[in-house]
């Protein structure tokens, strides 16, 4: 990904057309209101009409949220940071994730908008049903759990002050803004890093 110049102001656009500019953007209130129903509907069917364990759907659950650290990790790492060649493919980089580097303080595109994260999200959900079966609506819950757990982290890490206890994920991540792009692809975890060996220096960012 070849990145622009670092805007801590302002925003940046991405379609002429203000209604598609508007699609582009939302908040954390929008992606909590669309995914905590959908996440406890799924765990109550699962248990209360295909009869899933509680034990059953723990395992399930967690296994959902450390594959989500996995996707997060490689997705950030092999998608979002793609050397493109050609400029439709510089475009789509720098739709999906350059904008972000510009303009690493824009509060608005700290989340995936809900229209493409309801598309990707379905698509995960069919592909976790051939996998799982039934046990989808345990999986798939705790793969949403984990996605709110980076968009969270993400959004916090961009627009306040760190508390003390997580200060590492918040220098991390700010090295992988501001020093090393190659490096610090985990936003709501570490473990990917290390076990990849793409922790950044421990230095202050």
């Amino acid at each position: 990904m070849q990145t622009a110049k670092i805007k801590n102001k302002g925003q940046g656009r991405l379609f002429k057309n203000e209604e598609l500019e508007t699609l582009t953007k939302t908040l954390p209130i929008v992606i909590y209101s669309i995914y905590i129903p959908i996440i406890i509907a799924m765990l109550y069917y699962g248990i209360a009409y295909r009869q899933l364990s509680i034990g059953r759907c723990l395992l399930l659950f967690a296994g959902g949220i450390l594959t989500w650290t996995l996707f997060e990790y490689f997705i950030h790492r092999y998608l979002f940071h793609f050397v493109a060649e050609s400029p439709r493919a510089q475009k789509l980089v720098y739709t999906l994730h350059g904008i972000h580097h510009e303009y690493p303080r824009d509060r608005e595109r700290l989340f995936m908008p809900p229209i493409p994260s309801l598309v990707v999200a379905t698509i995960f959900f069919t592909a976790f049903k051939l996998i799982f079966g039934w046990g989808v609506f345990a999986f798939f819950p705790g793969f949403l759990v984990g996605y709110l757990v980076y968009g969270s982290m993400h959004y916090a890490i961009h627009a306040f002050a760190p508390p003390r206890f997580m200060k590492a994920l918040w220098r991390n991540h700010h090295l992988h803004h501001y020093k090393y792009h190659d490096k610090g692809f985990g936003v709501s975890s570490i473990l990917w890093d290390v076990v990849f060996g793409t922790m950044p220096k421990k230095e202050e960012a």
